[in-house]
């Protein structure tokens, strides 16, 4: 073999290389999105099991305010249903109704010391609001997965064996509006 045949298999064995480890990266960033989603759907799983307890030991002492709780369950029920149905966006929007039940129901037990008191309801409070805070942890890792993966598949020239072998993006998991703005702090005190 001469020369230049060498060069031309050193070539040719150098870019199968390179389009080796940019395709096992994309794969890793893929699973990543994946594993980050599974996160997720693991803690809103407890909290979706979770919730009827806190709505139940609620309601033996919250007979006036069936409003809140109806919108707790409802936002529950949009949870699971987006969740179930994979759907980032509707998902997006079912956590901010259920963010704002929670801090509704929460801000009216407020006015019932003895629901205020109850073991129960101070366990479950706590339970809740610490799958909340995970639940957001870990959105915040799946959207750093998602842009990482989403990012990888357009850039030169990973862009093409992500077309090649069809990787896609992902969508973000965004929140609405009324979830990001700043809390009105005279409306809170004045319910």
């Amino acid at each position: 073999m001469s020369v230049f045949g060498f060069i031309f298999w050193g070539v040719i064995a150098v870019a199968l290389i390179y389009i080796v480890s940019i395709y096992n990266g994309l794969v890793t960033l893929k699973h990543a999105v994946s594993k980050a989603w599974a996160n997720i759907d693991v803690l809103l799983k407890q909290r979706h099991d979770e919730l009827p307890k806190l709505v139940e030991t609620c309601k033996q002492y919250m007979k006036y305010e069936q409003e809140t709780l109806e919108n707790v369950m409802k936002a529950r029920s949009s949870v699971a249903s987006a969740q179930q149905q994979g759907d980032i966006s509707a998902l997006g929007k079912a956590e901010s109704s259920m963010r704002l039940g929670l801090g509704s129901l929460f801000a009216v037990a407020e006015a019932y010391p003895d629901l205020k008191a109850d073991q129960t309801f101070q366990h479950l409070q706590a339970r809740i609001t610490g799958l909340e805070n995970a639940i957001a942890d870990r959105r915040e890792f799946y959207n750093e997965s998602v842009n990482n993966n989403n990012v990888r598949i357009e850039q030169f020239p990973d862009l093409f064996v992500a077309r090649l072998f069809n990787f896609k993006a992902h969508s973000l998991l965004e929140f609405s509006e009324q979830e990001i703005t700043d809390v009105n702090l005279n409306s809170l005190f004045n319910k």
